[in-house]
């Protein structure tokens, strides 16, 4: 599998890290009550075709990606920033 960083370039799924799904960039706020919580941390959906996911690009550049790709053929449909949003 390749991953095309926004900064270097495709590049081999082995310089990336995989931290999980995006969702970790939709945090609660600080006033979020206990629910929200529980759903943030150990809610989470197991999809057989498209998600998001987060990978860190540790033999490169260092950027933190929200990557899009397809669960059952592993086919990487975009690439982003983390920090752009997902």
């Amino acid at each position: 599998m390749r991953i095309d960083c926004p900064l270097c370039g495709a590049r081999d799924r082995r310089e990336f890290h995989y931290l999980g799904a995006a969702v970790y960039l939709d945090r609660p706020g600080p006033a979020a009550g206990p629910e929200a919580w529980d759903a943030y941390l150990h809610q989470r959906e197991n999809p057989a075709g498209r998600g998001r996911e987060l990978w860190c690009h540790e033999a490169g550049c260092g950027a933190w990606l929200a990557v899009e790709r397809d669960m059952t053929s592993h086919a990487v449909v975009s690439v982003r920033l983390a920090e752009a949003g997902a």
